[in-house]
């Protein structure tokens, strides 16, 4: 009896499809075209994690999806915390208390030679500062002339350490001013501004926080000299008998 799957016309690569099947699979050469597959857009990093920039122009994630403002760290001492705080450094911050009162061009030579750990970093911020204060001891009576040029010192310093500025700080007290403290260009203009504020009316305080600052934060350039390897002979030594 015949088979009618066989003649069935409707069917006429049956028998051609389960000899395909019985033959070996040979490997595609290398000359075969592959059809190319639509490559799946790459998104940049920035559509997927909001970026900012710091002040030095170093770019940096939010701490917080959607909030412009970056978490920088606060001053380790207040403006007016005069004689710092009561730790290993408590004899450091009385020593820059009184150099702050009685010889602010030393604090402010050795504030400036901590932050640049150049070699006569000190002598020519400690000359010049010394200069301006008797121009303003003489004309004036006060001195006000060498705040106007020293203020730079605390931007440096806030920008190294990525601080927390004044105008930071009274937007996250108050909350308000939200809007001026997302541009990175305006906000930096009011750190500065207020930079040289704190420095022009807060003299004294503001090299004292800067040199309690400095002094916890950096070591003295004179004790990153390199180690010296001393060789000590053995004591004479005698056999026993």
């Amino acid at each position: 009896m015949a088979n009618t799957d066989e003649s069935n016309p409707l069917l006429p690569n049956q028998q051609s499809e389960v000899k395909d099947e019985k033959k070996p699979n040979k490997p595609i050469s290398s000359t075969t075209p592959v059809p190319p597959f639509p490559a799946d857009p790459v998104k940049p990093l920035s559509a997927a994690v909001p970026m900012g920039w710091t002040a030095e122009g170093v770019p940096m994630g939010y701490g917080v999806v959607g909030d412009p403002i970056m978490n920088r760290a606060q001053w380790d001492s207040g403006l007016c915390a005069c004689f710092g705080r009561n730790d290993e450094f408590c004899s450091s911050d009385i020593e820059v208390c009184l150099l702050g009162s009685i010889a602010p061009c030393v604090l402010y030579g050795s504030n400036a030679e901590r932050l640049g750990s150049a070699p006569g970093t000190f002598a020519n911020h400690c000359l010049p500062y010394t200069g301006l204060y008797l121009i303003g001891q003489s004309f004036f009576g006060s001195n006000c002339v060498a705040p106007c040029f020293t203020y730079p010192s605390r931007t440096a310093i806030r920008r190294k350490f990525n601080l927390e500025g004044s105008c930071e700080a009274f937007n996250r007290s108050s909350g308000c001013c939200g809007s001026f403290i997302e541009d990175e260009v305006q906000r930096e203009q009011c750190e500065s501004v207020c930079d040289f504020a704190t420095h022009f009316f807060c003299h004294p305080c503001a090299l004292c926080q800067e040199g309690r600052e400095l002094r916890r934060r950096l070591p003295h350039p004179g004790f990153n000299a390199q180690q010296v390897l001393v060789m000590i002979p053995p004591n004479e030594q005698t056999m026993g008998r």
